[in-house]
This record gives C-alpha cells, structure tokens and sequence, in this order.
C-alpha cells in the first residue's frame, strides 16, 4: 500500500485549524468551493471539483482540535477505499499538521499527480489559516 504524506506548519491555534478541516466554510476556503461538510461522524462530506470530478468522504473519527479522520467511500476508482487523516499539534500558537492518504494500491501516475496537488491544497489550507484567504480548486488549478 503506498501512502501520501505531508508536515505543515501552520502559524495559527489549532482550534482554527481543525475547524478549517471540519467546516464546510473552512474546507470550501482551501480545498474546493464545491463543499458539503458538517463536523459529525457519520457524516458523508461531498466535495466537488466542476464537471464529473467528485469525491466523497465519511468522517470516522473527530477529536477536537487534535484529529479528523475520513475514508473515502465515492469518486475516482482510485481513491475509493482510501484514508485520509489530519494529525493536529499545537505548540506555541503554532499548530504542527501531519497530512496522510493512505491506502493506495499502488504508486500510479494519479498518485503522483494527487501527492502534487495536495502538496498545493497543504499550502493553501496553511494560507487560509493564516491569512484568512486559501487558493481552493477552480477546475483543476490552484
């Protein structure tokens, strides 16, 4: 099973991080406008990316402010199957984000174009958290 993994410090309290991987605000804000959230297990989280790209996302395990964790149940062949997790750590007014997506196959082509681009999504959450302004998906392109 290959895995995508990403550190990110982020210069905010990790409440705001947290929030801004459970709330449908804070995920349309960094990751794709196209957003459908609320922080519940249970919940199935939609997330469009214009056209036929979709993926959909069941929270299976939320601690506030420490970790959110998702299993992909709908979209790309791919990534159905896979797990996706945010490990907060906050020290000193800066939170500590350890990113994984676990559970690929393998390591495909799509896996390297997924790993870039969450690379992109991690700088767009920090900036969010930081600045207030993400880059969220517009049709492909941060």
């Amino acid at each position: 099973m290959a895995t995508i993994k990403h550190y990110v410090d982020i210069k905010a309290q990790a409440e705001k991080v947290y929030k801004a991987v459970t709330e449908q605000n804070g995920l349309a804000s960094w990751w794709t406008k196209e957003t459908t959230a609320k922080p519940e297990v249970g919940f199935v989280i939609e997330f469009k990316f214009g056209g036929a790209h979709f993926t959909s996302m069941k929270v299976t395990k939320l601690v506030q402010n420490k970790l959110v964790c998702w299993d992909c149940v709908d979209g790309d062949k791919e990534w159905v199957g896979t797990k996706i997790q945010f490990e907060l750590e906050e020290n000193n007014g800066t939170t500590n984000l350890t990113f994984t997506h676990t559970g690929w196959a393998s390591e495909t082509l799509f896996f390297g174009i997924c790993s870039f681009h969450w690379a992109g999504y991690m700088k767009s959450l920090r900036d969010y958290c930081e600045t207030g302004k993400g880059i969220p998906n517009n049709n492909g392109r941060f």
